[in-house]
């Protein structure tokens, strides 16, 4: 699924006001448990692999851990009422692992499924429609120490997670995601070593892709047999927008969009590995692991497809002599996210950028969206995840963070011209509500529109957060 083969032209700069978002359309923001909640060693909860990652010295920038985060596990009565105040027609969160299984399989933590039975009773009370993903990278730990993803027994072990969460919550949350960005669990977290759990082994990366892929399908097929209300399935991917004007773009672009999209989209929408990605990946293995019946369980029927999109990559392949350049966007810490592939050169892209350095580009959301729905017609998008880190302040109690008003605002007018273009797109959630532990870059990052100081846990929203407000009550982007 090749996004993009050269940059486009158009001098457009997606910034046109008042056009209507159709009914229907779900508006609303989203979270993960290891960036918000904190109480990692409270009420059962077991430790992950990101606790563990985060006492790594040297892991994350400034030491920084989630122990405490914005203490959303305390503070959840006073978020659900923020976020009402904003008026979100819809939450996505995700559950922590780890706090319902604390060794990730045997005995269920009960206090661990009340407070999340808590936090859809106080989103249904309020009129938000809660979203609930399975997995947003919070692996326990005790999973971790007998291989971790790439261990296929982690998969069954997630499929019995599923329907713990979905007889538990599944009479009230009609809406399921699966796995967030298995990309970055997969390449990030076994490949690069950037994120949790630090290994930096390509042939690790690609099996945790396949049991990645397999713990999706087998989680789809437990929650519809334990979830009582007709309910929506879905995954969630982090889609690489690729371009480039070298000649040798369009092989670097088949590389990464077969690594990055179609390892993905393949086996999950078309019950199939793409050939050229066996290809590209057959001196690191012979995909042994990919046992026959396996396709057919990862292939299962989906609702919608769950879209993040932040930024675009400019892509050649590096002719082995001039400097090398690495602007992937991820933090560079030895290894490599793209096994079978690390001649490919990520180009420094123009700006602007935002504080993680990504460029914006909402001219690319509009054209994945599209893409998507050219090659999927069958199949509703929603836009899980968009957004942008800047530089915010409090200042006289207020947070004016003009940068990511109008990042928004651009994206909001390509996802609208996407569906002018006949694009089935049901919603978009924006990341994220509230500043947060930013993963690798711990708390030197704020993606919210919420801000959160951390000495105090004082939330105070940005003008971002009264423009989505404002964009919400009125059904038409201001």
């Amino acid at each position: 699924m090749t996004i993009s083969t050269t940059s486009l032209t158009s001098t457009d700069d997606h910034r046109e006001s008042g056009a209507a978002l159709p009914q229907g359309f779900v508006i609303g923001s989203a979270t993960a448990s290891y960036q918000i909640e904190g109480a990692v060693d409270e009420a059962g909860r077991g430790p992950s692999i990101w606790d563990t990652f985060s006492a790594t010295p040297g892991a994350i920038v400034n030491g920084d851990t989630g122990a405490i985060a914005d203490d959303h596990y305390h503070r959840m009565e006073d978020d659900l009422d923020l976020m009402a105040s904003l008026g979100l027609e819809a939450y996505r969160f995700s559950i922590a692992w780890p706090r319902i299984q604390p060794l990730g399989s045997g005995e269920v933590n009960q206090a661990g499924l009340d407070f999340y039975s808590r936090l859809v009773d106080g989103l249904i009370a309020r009129g938000i429609r809660p979203i609930a993903t399975l997995y947003h990278w919070d692996l326990p730990q005790a999973l971790e120490n007998e291989g971790g993803w790439t261990n296929r027994e982690t998969a069954y072990r997630f499929a019995e997670y599923a329907a713990i969460v979905g007889a538990a919550l599944g009479d009230r949350v009609a809406t399921w995601t699966t796995l967030n960005e298995p990309w970055c669990s997969a390449y990030l977290g076994y490949g690069s070593g950037a994120h949790a759990p630090g290994r930096k082994e390509p042939l690790a990366a690609l099996r945790a892709v396949h049991h990645l892929n397999l713990a999706h399908g087998l989680a789809i097929k437990a929650l519809r047999e334990t979830v009582t209300l007709d309910a929506e399935y879905s995954i969630t991917l982090n889609f690489h927008v690729l371009r480039g004007d070298h000649e040798s773009s369009p092989e670097a672009i088949r590389r990464i969009d077969a690594l990055a999209n179609r390892c993905f989209t393949g086996p999950v929408l078309l019950g199939e590995y793409p050939a050229d990605f066996l290809a590209d990946t057959a001196d690191i293995t012979d995909w042994a692991f990919v046992l026959p019946g396996d396709l057919e369980i990862i292939r299962q029927p989906l609702d919608f497809l769950g879209v993040n999109y932040y930024s675009t990559a400019t892509v050649r392949m590096w002719d082995g002599e001039s400097p090398r350049q690495n602007a992937d966007g991820h933090k560079d810490v030895g290894g490599s996210p793209w096994p079978g592939s690390r001649d490919v050169e990520f180009q420094v892209q123009d700006g602007p950028y935002t504080a993680m350095g990504w460029n914006i580009a909402p001219d690319g959301l509009e054209e994945l969206l599209v893409s998507l729905s050219e090659q999927f017609p069958d199949l509703p998008l929603m836009i899980t995840e968009n957004g942008a880190a800047f530089d915010d302040e409090v200042r006289d109690g207020r947070v004016d963070d003009p940068e990511r008003v109008d990042y928004l605002h651009r994206h909001f007018v390509a996802a609208h011209r996407a569906m002018a273009r006949g694009v089935d797109l049901r919603g978009y959630l924006v990341w994220s509500l509230l500043d947060n532990f930013e993963w690798g870059y711990g708390y030197s990052k704020r993606f919210g529109i919420v801000h959160v100081d951390y000495e105090t846990q004082k939330r105070t929203v940005k003008a971002s957060g009264h423009w989505l407000q404002q964009l919400i009550a009125e059904r038409r982007i201001p």
